[in-house]
């Protein structure tokens, strides 16, 4: 059992990393010393439980145990009410390791990278302080939905992993300014994340993209996009797959197109809604609308010669000829990249 020397009256950060501790007594400080102690380092260590001693320290702020052998984390650790930073990687928990109360703590960066996670724990899915997660480097093959409520969120880093899909909920995490996915099994983007507002970094190298939806266009504060390592830019998917629209969608395109008035007194309500599902051609010179008989369709944009980004269209019909071209001077270009600046551009896919 190793013993904490003693310490200055004035210290509020204890260092005891790389000391070969496989425990930790406090039991001869003072109160007085252990609410001075505010963060905590016992990295690099052979603690394969974390010491009882720790959870009396109710001033700590900030605890950083990784590189250890954890495998469970007491329910003592509610006691740490100040807890702000909790840092536990490279260890062996997993999603059953944590307090069933766990998400009542106010920590607002958590970090379990390198450890033994196949799935997130539904107590972190329910921490509205949480700031900054990190689960990289565990074993998560998806995202639950459950995501979206942590509203606080600005930064998910989930790379290293066996996702392989991102559900449209991560939309939801309106505060979310850094996005790491790579090294993961990724095939494709929902267009919703183009409601990402504050997203200044997304890192998507190392999957298995073949294109990125004409949506991500609009992430105007998006500095860094990271592709490599990504099929999408040596092939493409061309798709022109098409089931005929139903009676109902041809019936409200009419109405859509031709701006033809309606009302609650003309239709019932669930009419009404699918009306306001309609969504618009991307090709300029079409003016229609469709529901859900759609044709996807790849758009390519070219920067400086050196990166063919494909950009994922839904046309309205296999009719709505979209241009499809490798050049960037081409007639075919869409009036809404045109729109957009190239040096932002350019930035985002060079970054």
């Amino acid at each position: 059992m190793a013993r904490f020397p003693s310490m200055d009256d004035k210290c509020s950060v204890l260092y005891l990393s790389r000391l070969h501790l496989d425990d930790l007594s406090l039991d001869h400080l003072t109160d007085s010393k252990r609410q001075q102690i505010q963060q905590l380092h016992l990295t690099y260590n052979r603690l394969s439980f974390l010491p009882p001693s720790v959870c009396f320290l109710f001033n700590l702020e900030y605890l950083d145990i990784s590189n250890n052998a954890l495998t469970v984390i007491p329910d003592d650790i509610m006691r740490l009410t100040n807890l702000k930073t909790f840092v536990a990687k490279n260890n062996l928990l997993d999603e059953s390791s944590f307090p069933k109360e766990f998400e009542r703590m106010q920590v607002e960066t958590l970090n379990l990278s390198g450890n033994r996670f196949e799935d997130i724990p539904m107590q972190f899915l329910k921490m509205t302080t949480l700031q900054s997660l990190s689960l990289g480097g565990n074993r998560l093959k998806n995202i639950p939905a459950e995501i979206e409520n942590l509203t606080s969120l600005e930064m998910l880093y989930l790379g290293g992993n066996l996702i392989s899909s991102i559900p449209p909920e991560v939309a939801n995490l309106i505060s979310l300014r850094y996005l790491v996915l790579c090294d993961n099994r990724i095939q494709s983007i929902p267009p919703q994340l183009n409601k990402l507002h504050s997203l200044l970094s997304l890192s998507l190298h190392n999957n298995l993209l073949t294109f990125l939806p004409r949506e991500i266009l609009s992430l105007v504060h998006l500095q860094e996009l990271s592709l490599r390592g990504n099929p999408l830019v040596v092939r493409f998917i061309k798709d022109m797959t098409y089931d005929p629209p139903s009676l109902m969608e041809l019936a409200g395109r009419t109405i859509k197109s031709q701006n033809l008035p309606f009302s609650s007194c003309d239709l019932p309500s669930n009419l009404i809604h699918y009306l306001n599902l309609a969504s618009e051609c991307p090709n300029p010179k079409c003016a229609g609308v469709y529901f859900d008989s759609c044709v996807r369709h790849i758009k390519f944009v070219d920067f400086c010669g050196k990166y063919r980004l494909p950009l994922m269209h839904y046309l309205c019909s296999p009719q709505c000829s979209s241009p499809c071209s490798s050049n960037p001077q081409s007639d075919a270009e869409s009036e809404e990249e045109n729109s957009v600046p190239a040096d932002r551009l350019q930035r985002v896919l060079l970054g």
